[in-house]
């Protein structure tokens, strides 16, 4: 597994998961792992450098999580988004700034609630940034299963100005990314991207 330089991670772990009775954060696999230390941990053994996780409702208790599964991990960052309750883009933004003092091309976004993350899909993505332009700042990438778009997606440094200008309510990026006709990238074939709103979906 390749380890680029210039690129890092967001995972995006704040919302509240009131259909699923807790914060999805605080949600565990059938093996017991928390999907904040599943997400994270998948986002650093793909390389990514550093990895920034933006946490909201339950924060204390996933901080907490964080700092036993990975201690004093130098490429890690946590940080709260205080208008998290106002939709994915607060979060999404919140990120951004916590790495906007660091020289980056780019960074993979994904979500807490999507536990089938593999760093294969991770790989696909930032392999199709590579390729996408003649510079990688430049890129935007999404992942697709089923021909449906998902996470993760690769945000090139060129546009985070732009998108945080754009961000509004709980759309995220989606709306940026389909009017800046980013790369879709089919992902199917790795796990199945599913984003898991609910207690009757999460799978054992």
């Amino acid at each position: 597994m390749s380890d680029e330089a210039g690129v890092a991670g967001m995972l995006l772990a704040a919302g509240a998961g009131r259909r699923m009775g807790m914060p999805k954060a605080l949600v565990q696999t059938g093996g017991g792992e928390p999907w904040v230390v599943r997400g994270t941990r998948v986002l650093l053994d793909s390389g990514c450098s550093p990895v920034v996780v933006v946490l909201g409702a339950g924060s204390q208790q996933a901080a907490q999580l964080i700092a036993v599964a990975f201690g004093n991990e130098p490429r890690l960052i946590v940080r709260n988004a205080d208008l998290w309750a106002e939709g994915m883009s607060e979060s999404l933004r919140a990120g951004i700034d916590a790495l906007s003092s660091i020289e980056l091309d780019g960074v993979i976004v994904t979500l807490v609630d999507t536990p089938s993350l593999r760093p294969e899909t991770i790989d696909r993505v930032r392999a199709a940034a590579d390729s996408v332009r003649s510079e990688r700042r430049e890129a935007l990438v999404q992942a697709m299963f089923d021909s449906r778009p998902g996470h993760p997606v690769f945000i090139g440094r060129v546009h985070w100005a732009d998108l945080c200008e754009d961000l509004a309510g709980d759309s995220g990026a989606r709306a940026y990314l389909r009017a800046h006709d980013a790369l879709s990238v089919e992902c199917s074939d790795l796990e199945i991207g599913e984003d898991i709103d609910s207690a009757e979906t999460v799978r054992p």
